[in-house]
């Protein structure tokens, strides 16, 4: 029987130590912090997720979709907030059922953790860090002192991961990397429940404030609250630009938000606290290649390919890849003679996922921009409206983030290429009108499937 040792309990490591012990495999998950399941989440660093159709059927296979699912709010399209508060919905969709959920990263976490632990063969360790990892031989060494040799490694310890620094610095032989951050950073708010137990704006629906060079959104949480995030320049980008370096004191904060963001300022009580109290953290997209130091050890999820979050797509993308690995491993192949080989596995893995996690990282670059300045262009604002109609009336219609985020069955890389020519298309055909509807919808169809 295989024993393999994962290092870090987050997302990707929980749930990857369950789809190994469904196949019989022994797992150790090594993880540097406390059990989070004993302790108070760290505030200011939960960004909500959106859950979608990839990760969705990773939990699916593990049958615990359902369950998450009955605690997530669903979020029908984008509600894009004015200066002046005005509202406009935008759909993510124009087919029935399409939509994101909003989940807790800690609330998903610990059920994925409390799954594994039904497993006889998963065990944790938690308050073991790793420091050390030799790629010849495949030993890891942890904060305590211990030392652990299994048949292999894979590391899901995310952007600062210990097993890439050991494949960089000498590991592997001409390894890849690749860190560029954004000139912007965040910061984590929240608009309480309000005072008869409801939501204080519409909960199917995440919420932007796009204001050209900065934006915030809120996310809908299960209890009636709203994750807050501000994403803005940590300097200022231009004269008069806003940035987190002028935001010092409660009366800056207070000025700032109330004239960006009055309607939401209005329900954010505890503002100011928030803001001085949760830390400002960064954002960045990593990159590098192998993942793997032959047999010995794998990255995956963020250790492989940390993307910005604005596709929603960093843990869907981090549970494909789980899926893909288990896909692998029931290949032939994978377990010639009884046992696994780990280095054929891993090599194929790597073929697969590469030009798909550099597909979604750059889309998710891309859709910061949209975000924060395109949906506020009415140019964009008919696009969606022409592609919401596109897959209301032709159901083999997909935008570019349908197929991102509601066809598991497409690969990032194809959703990227065919997605970026309709999008071009079809600003074209926007600009030139004023109305859709001056657009006939089987010739707009006819000239994307051209493409």
């Amino acid at each position: 029987m295989s024993r393999i040792v994962i290092i870090g309990a987050g997302l990707a490591g929980s749930l990857l130590a369950i789809y190994l012990a469904k196949r019989g495999i022994t797992v150790d998950v090594y993880e540097a912090r406390g059990d989070m399941r004993l302790q108070e989440v760290e505030a200011g660093r939960s960004i909500n997720l959106a859950l979608s159709d990839r990760g969705i059927v990773a939990l699916r296979e593990i049958g615990m979709d359902e369950y998450m699912l009955a605690e997530a709010v669903p979020m029908q399209g984008r509600m894009i907030h004015t200066v002046s508060g005005e509202t406009k919905l935008l759909p993510y969709s124009g087919r029935h059922g399409e939509y994101i959920n909003s989940v807790s990263r800690a609330g998903l976490n610990i059920a994925l953790m409390n799954e594994a632990d039904k497993y006889d063969g998963v065990t944790f360790h938690f308050n073991q860090r790793c420091v050390y990892f030799d790629c010849a031989s495949g030993e890891a060494k942890f904060s305590n002192g211990v030392r652990v040799k299994s048949d292999t490694v894979i590391a899901t310890d995310g952007a600062g991961s210990a097993v890439r620094n050991a494949m960089l610095h000498g590991g592997v032989e001409r390894f890849d990397f690749s860190q560029v951050w954004l000139e912007h950073g965040y910061k984590e708010l929240h608009i309480p429940v309000g005072t008869d137990g409801s939501f204080q704006l519409e909960k199917n629906a995440l919420h932007i404030w796009p204001r050209n060079k900065f934006m915030m959104i809120a996310l809908p949480n299960f209890d009636g609250s709203f994750t807050c995030t501000l994403f803005l320049a940590h300097k200022p980008q231009d004269e008069g630009g806003a940035a987190f370096l002028q935001l010092v004191d409660e009366a800056s904060v207070v000025d700032f938000f109330g004239r960006e963001f009055p309607d939401a300022t209005k329900l954010m009580p505890t503002l100011v606290e928030d803001f001085f109290a949760n830390p400002t953290g960064n954002l960045g997209t990593v990159k590098c290649f192998p993942w793997n130091a032959g047999g010995n050890a794998l990255l995956l999820g963020d250790s492989a390919h940390a993307v910005v979050p604005f596709y929603g797509q960093g843990m869907n993308c981090a549970f494909e890849d789980v899926r893909v690995l288990g896909q692998i491993l029931s290949e032939p192949p994978a377990s010639a003679g009884g046992n696994l080989d780990w280095h054929w596995v891993f090599e194929k893995y790597g073929e697969l996922r590469k030009v798909n996690t550099d597909a979604i990282a750059a889309m998710a670059e891309e859709n910061f921009y949209e975000m924060r300045d395109a949906v506020a262009d009415p140019v964009f604002v008919r696009k969606r409206e022409l592609e919401t109609k596109l897959e209301q009336t032709f159901p083999d219609y997909f935008s570019k983030y349908s197929m991102v985020t509601f066809r598991e069955d497409l690969p990032y890389s194809v959703a990227k290429a065919k997605g970026n020519a309709q999008d071009a298309l079809l600003m074209k055909l926007c600009a030139e009108v004023e109305n859709v509807s001056d657009l006939n919808l089987d010739d707009v169809l006819a000239t994307v499937k051209n493409l």
